[in-house]
């Protein structure tokens, strides 16, 4: 059955914890419907659940996992550091939160969400000693048995230079935006030669790749939808994607992607660009402070 097959697939991270490839993303569920979501995306097949504390539905998706009837051991649960947590003291209660708020013992993963709060994403400050602040505290939680693996998110280069140099564990992952149309070729190129698994949000760019002819045209050519060409270029490139949807039908359909892109194909959806954001333009991740690739490939 084509959605159990990646659904069963996992890669390793650098201090040996598997990670199923493909994970349930929960940005924007509220917490009042995260339950039911998360357990329809378990019902099925995903084992990897992500949220975040800025999701503020961390509770529901506990509640979620608890409700769910598959066993713990069974389920991944990323969440991720608020961006604005930039002290060893904060980031340490908010840890101790997300434990509270999940009702979990211990946390698969644990990212810091940005290396700029929102504000400031990608402007100004880089914030080094900050995130190594919040990082010593992820690092303390890790050594304590808190959280199983550690990382970051929307970090670039610089700022995973900064941990990895400064630190005393480097990233274990990258949760960055990636996506046909807007792929950061050179730092998942940088993060993979480090050992850095990387994680890709938003692999249909917040739904604005679904209205694009070109993909719906080669979509039809494998007999998929243009979301799971999407997922699928994700896949061969070697990153993890995160898609989110609240539709039990579209979880299914995300996850039906047992097919393999053509080299052909796979170059031309590389060199594919300018996604429309639409009125997604208004999160920074998606406005014009998003990070831009330097990959001559992608201009």
């Amino acid at each position: 059955m084509e959605t159990i097959m990646i659904l069963n697939q996992t890669s390793t991270l650098a201090n040996g914890v598997a990670i199923p490839r493909l994970g349930f993303g929960t940005w924007m569920i509220p917490n009042d419907d995260a339950a039911r979501a998360v357990g329809e995306a378990i019902g099925v097949g995903y084992r990897h659940i992500d949220t975040a504390q800025a999701y503020d539905n961390e509770a529901g998706v506990g509640e979620g996992l608890r409700a769910s009837g598959v066993a713990r051991d069974q389920l991944f649960v990323t969440t991720k550091l608020v961006a604005e947590s930039k002290s060893h003291a904060d980031a340490a209660a908010r840890i101790d939160g997300s434990l509270q708020a999940l009702g979990l013992d211990q946390i698969d993963l644990m990212l810091i969400h940005s290396p700029q709060p929102w504000a400031e994403f990608r402007e100004g400050d880089r914030h080094f000693e900050g995130n190594l602040e919040a990082w010593r505290a992820l690092e303390d939680a890790y050594r304590a048995g808190k959280l199983r693996a550690i990382g970051v998110s929307n970090f670039e280069r610089v700022d995973l230079e900064n941990l990895s140099r400064n630190g005393s564990i480097a990233p274990m992952v990258d949760q960055v935006m990636a996506h046909v149309g807007d792929t950061p070729f050179d730092l998942i190129d940088y993060a993979q030669s480090q050992d850095i698994l990387v994680q890709a949000y938003s692999p249909v760019a917040h739904g604005a790749v679904l209205k694009d002819a070109r993909l719906a045209e080669m979509a039809g050519r494998y007999g998929v939808s243009v979301a799971q060409l999407c997922i699928r270029y994700c896949l061969q490139l070697g990153l993890a994607p995160l898609p989110k949807t609240s539709n039990v039908a579209h979880m299914r359909e995300n996850a039906a992607v047992d097919f393999t892109i053509t080299d052909a194909d796979m170059a031309t959806l590389r060199q594919t660009r300018d996604a429309d954001y639409g009125e997604a333009s208004a999160f920074p991740v998606f406005g014009k402070k998003r990070q831009a690739d330097t990959n001559d490939a992608e201009g």
